[in-house]
């Protein structure tokens, strides 16, 4: 059985067909969901973000809006913008202290380097702009391809190069300053 492509599911959810519906959340669920706690850092704002993206959704078709194409693109792009309202809101990064205890047979050394590494790369990516962390995570975390972004982010394809390139040099300087330290 062949799976309805995205366009075909557009245009069926546009009429609020129940299986349409589901089969796109379905269908993106699960990644919208681990690109949110990427971004986050939190799996229960990240729930909040993937429900509140497709509520969004929702009230768009209602509206007679939303994407007449490249449903992905839509859909990421809205966890993206939810992801950059709150972090207007609330520019302060929370860590859960809980959320990674380390295993006490792991070296306690390893563990703390690891651990002083991947708050400096979170660091860093705080430090640059939006479209650059949006399109750092959708190329290297995601695994997209530049064409994919660029559709995504509605920006021509050099200028999402020029983003991925400024950010990976700006990051590699936030990384090597961190190291000074």
């Amino acid at each position: 059985m062949d799976l309805p492509s995205d366009d075909e599911l557009l245009a069926q959810a546009r009429r609020f067909d129940l299986a349409s519906i589901t089969a796109i959340y379905d269908r993106y669920n699960n990644g919208l969901y681990y690109y949110a706690v990427r971004l986050l850092g939190d799996t229960a704002l990240a729930e909040d973000c993937v429900a509140e993206t497709f509520s969004r959704l929702l009230k768009t078709f209602r509206n007679g809006g939303g994407p007449k194409e490249n449903l992905k693109g839509y859909l990421y792009r809205s966890v993206h913008n939810w992801v950059t309202d709150h972090y207007r809101r609330k520019p302060t990064l929370e860590l859960d202290l809980y959320s990674e205890l380390p295993d006490p047979d792991d070296d306690p050394c390893q563990q703390t380097e690891q651990n002083i590494t991947r708050q400096n790369i979170r660091t860093a990516l705080e430090k640059l702009t939006p479209d650059q962390r949006h399109v750092i995570t959708l190329r290297f975390v995601e695994g997209w391809d530049i064409a994919e972004i660029a559709e995504s982010i509605r920006k021509p394809i050099g200028a999402v190069k020029s983003l991925q390139h400024r950010a990976l040099s700006s990051l590699q300087r936030f990384l090597l300053e961190a190291e000074k330290v």
